[in-house]
């Protein structure tokens, strides 16, 4: 990845780690950890998604990004979550 995309994933991860915390209620620990969680959804989208065939075409562009992003957040933040629920 180019430094260029670097610097929008983080930001579209930001974005989509709120969104995340927002559709799924109850699994959110905060705004910063859900934004993390979103930044580390965004890399997976961009990097998992693909390769499962599982990229979206929304049109591209930043709005896709986010709704992508956001999907890699909500799965990350149920596997935390999951995982939180057997641990505890």
């Amino acid at each position: 990845m180019e430094i260029t995309a670097v610097i929008v994933t983080l930001i579209v991860g930001a974005i989509a780690g709120w969104l995340a915390g927002v559709i799924v209620e109850g699994a959110g620990f905060g705004l910063l950890v859900n934004m993390l969680l979103g930044i580390a959804g965004a890399f997976l989208a961009a990097v998992l998604f693909p390769r499962l065939g599982l990229g979206l075409t929304l049109g591209g562009g930043i709005i896709g990004a986010i709704v992508t992003s956001a999907l890699g957040a909500i799965v990350l933040l149920l596997i935390v979550n999951l995982v939180q629920r057997l641990v505890a």
